[in-house]
């Protein structure tokens, strides 16, 4: 961490859950590209998002995977959508989970961000579909 102390037990659990969630690969990539400008930023999600949010023993990955997708979707955030959206391998939240959430994402937020996000899913799961058969 930037302060030269050790990780706190939130942020280590925080870790881990993003680990768990969205994969070693993307967290390594994460933390390689880190600077000095975004590391307090980098610490700040791992520790709060993941360390506090996420790691909750109340809702099961899946069922935060799903409300995560619905929000990004709504809010428009694009990159966020498409990653939430590969981290359904790990947190067992099926297509028709996903299909759903954006069902509510078109009556409650609107269609043109359902529609926009659908695009964004489909396209994800053709480059899954793809990785499984290569």
């Amino acid at each position: 961490m930037s302060d030269a102390t050790a990780p706190s037990d939130r942020y280590r659990q925080g870790m881990a859950t993003r680990r768990a969630v969205l994969g070693d690969n993307h967290v390594d990539r994460a933390q390689s590209t880190s600077t000095d400008f975004d590391r307090p930023f980098q610490e700040l999600i791992t520790e709060a998002a993941w360390g506090h949010v996420w790691s909750r023993p109340t809702w099961t990955k899946r069922e935060r995977s799903i409300v995560t997708i619905a929000l990004l979707a709504a809010l428009g955030q694009d990159d966020e959508v498409a990653m939430h959206v590969r981290a359904t391998v790990n947190t067992g939240a099926s297509r028709d989970d996903v299909c759903e959430a954006l069902l509510h994402v078109a009556i409650y937020a609107g269609v043109p961000a359902a529609n926009h996000a659908i695009k964004i899913a489909k396209q994800v799961f053709a480059e899954i579909d793809a990785g499984k058969a290569a």
